[in-house]
């Protein structure tokens, strides 16, 4: 049994995720270290990695009004420019707002302000260095006089602009190559020590032992801890057992919630991890990294005030950004809060994301988000009634993928023997970490939930008379208080002629196939359409496999997804066992299969 669910068995890969598997498009294990990157065969990543640092010249500069540097191939990687190390050509850099690239010489200059942070957008074939714990370091912020009192400390005073800001780069094969794999983690969120070694067992120990990601690197989106800015210590230590380069943005419970100007909000995680928006290029993709989180400044603040935006410095920036990437490019466009999603279509919504859409039309692009603790695969044309002001009847212009949280439903659940909690999340997805395969500008998306690998992508269950009434009846209590469902896999002769249905959750579904004892494949109903309509909610519409754990045993609330799927069962089967074999394949072709095996009743 899968420990993580009661009702269903762990599913198996068929053939053509076997492939995929062998061809290395899957996860990596740990001991099959890849050589490229320079990096000798089977030699640890913690042994290769170029680690360094922003090469800050002391000033002052004669000039406070415009920063200069050079972008440099650091070849003996000591992060500083010797006389035999050349500057590199047609390099982005920038201040925040504007954009420029660097000469033949690898010279740059950017207008300077206060409260900027200027960083190099890593090009394809190099990569910037990252620091002990495995932090991209690609950035300075200038920041004279420092934040303003703040509990967590936020960016010490920095002084007059210095003589020169350059940045170091190292040739890397890893980036050069046109196959990337790149992690997105979301909501790693953790409020308490506890938590962090909730983390540390669970999807960070994944990480450890997968080096496919060493070129593209892991990239956190948002919630990194939970209002509790002390704790980014501890995030850095999680991130130094990684096998590749880890990068940030901020979320809505990464504030600092004291600040007295909108401007510092961020001052704290920018001083801990790095500039809350930027971009970087690997193989043919290139991956924006935006702050999506705007808190207006009140007293006394309120911490659910925040909303979902993008300052003037940020748009201008990124239409810049955007200008200079090639059209035969991928882009990757990550934020914290989703652009547009499912579960609240009628009211979640970016504010300049029409001007969004308008700076990427024509672009091929895969946005990517966390924030909701769930994971929804939204397609291009997918349509909710809530989009329409914003989309019309065309639906989505490009792939959205919001991603389930590191964190899960906030560690809620039991604790499993491998010391991390169940945490099912509102959808019913567990808690995870998703991989962006990317070959050229082919993008194929893959989720790995805690503990598991490619193979384990749906859970199965029965929604029954006896469950719906059992749910109507636990649905108002706390979760984790409810009596367990007796026999939830077992229903009776006279419940088969109402509705009775298999249900599939599949979470980055497409379509699904139901066979009961052998019989010919019915093809199972996706209970949301994507065809303009509102969420179904409610024990009709719900996961009886996530709801069963989350009533019992704690979680979230799986009452509604665009990621499941129904079939009805046949109201003349046979009194006794029966088993269903589900073939669920997602939208590129891969298949999986997964069994339950229920029981009919007099």
């Amino acid at each position: 049994m899968n420990a993580r669910y009661l009702l269903h068995r762990p599913t198996r890969l068929t053939a053509t995720a076997l492939a995929l598997a062998a061809s290395g498009a899957l996860l990596v294990p740990a001991a099959a270290t890849a050589a490229p990157g320079g990096s000798p065969e089977g030699t640890p990543w913690a042994e290769t990695a170029y680690r360094g640092g922003v090469d800050v010249v002391k000033g002052p500069d004669e000039n406070q009004e415009i920063l200069d540097g050079t972008v440099f191939v650091d070849k003996d990687k000591d992060s500083v420019q010797d006389p035999n190390e050349q500057g590199l050509a047609g390099v982005t850099v920038s201040n925040g707002r504007d954009v420029t690239t660097t000469d033949s010489h690898g010279r740059y200059d950017l207008p300077a302000f206060d409260n900027m942070t200027v960083f190099v957008t890593q090009p394809r074939g190099y990569q910037v260095p990252v620091d002990e714990d495995n932090v991209a370091q690609f950035f300075y912020h200038h920041l004279p006089a420092g934040s303003p009192e703040l509990k967590y400390g936020g960016i010490a005073p920095t002084g007059d602009l210095p003589d020169e800001v350059n940045f170091p780069l190292a040739k890397s094969a890893l980036t050069q190559s046109p196959e990337q794999h790149c992690v997105i983690g979301a909501d790693v969120q953790t409020y308490d020590l506890e938590e962090v070694e909730f983390a540390r067992n669970g999807v960070f120990a994944d990480l450890a032992k997968r080096t496919d990601y060493a070129g593209c690197g892991a990239l956190f989106i948002g919630d990194v801890v939970g209002d509790d800015l002390s704790l980014y210590p501890q995030t850095r230590e999680l991130v130094s057992v990684l096998n590749g380069p880890a990068r940030f943005l901020p979320g809505n419970h990464d504030l600092d919630f004291d600040s007295p100007e909108s401007e510092h909000n961020f001052d704290t995680f920018k001083a801990q991890l790095g500039p809350d928006y930027y971009s970087y290029d690997v193989g043919k993709a290139h991956v924006v990294a935006l702050n999506t989180i705007e808190y207006p400044t009140k007293v006394p603040p309120r911490k659910s005030d925040y909303t979902y935006g993008l300052d003037a410095d940020q748009m201008e920036w990124l239409r810049n950004d955007i200008a200079q990437v090639p059209e035969n490019t991928v882009i990757v466009l990550a934020s914290h809060s989703p652009l547009l999603e499912f579960y609240y279509s009628n009211s979640h919504r970016t504010k300049q994301l029409e001007e969004i859409y308008e700076i990427l039309e024509g672009r091929e692009v895969v946005a990517v988000a966390g924030h909701t603790h769930m994971s929804e695969n939204l397609r291009e044309g997918d349509l909710m009634a809530g989009w329409t002001d914003i989309v019309g009847d065309e639906g989505l212009p490009f792939t959205h993928l919001t991603v389930g949280a590191v964190s899960g439903q906030w560690y809620a659940g039991r604790v499993l023997d491998e010391g991390y909690p169940t945490a099912i999340q509102r959808d019913g997805t567990p808690p995870g970490v998703l991989t962006l395969d990317i070959k050229n500008v082919e993008v194929t998306e893959r989720y790995t939930v805690v503990g598991g690998d490619e193979s384990e992508q749906m859970a199965l269950g029965l929604n029954t008379l006896r469950y719906r009434d059992w749910y109507e009846d636990n649905v108002s209590k706390p979760r984790g208080t409810a009596p367990a469902l007796e026999n939830p896999l077992t229903v009776t002769g006279d419940d088969l002629a109402g509705d009775t249905w298999l249900t599939t959750n599949f979470w980055m579904g497409s379509t699904v196939e139901v066979s009961i004892d052998g019989g010919e494949p019915t093809e199972a109903v996706r209970t949301q359409q994507m065809q303009g309509e509102t969420p179904l909610v409610g024990a009709e519409w719900s996961d009886p496999a996530a709801i069963h754990e989350q009533f019992v045993h704690g979680g979230g609330l799986a009452d509604r997804s665009m990621h499941l799927w129904r079939l009805e069962l046949p109201a003349d089967l046979a009194v006794g066992e029966h088993t269903a074999e589900v073939t669920a394949t997602d939208v590129h072709g891969r298949t999986y299969t997964d069994t339950l095996t229920f029981e009919v009743t007099e």
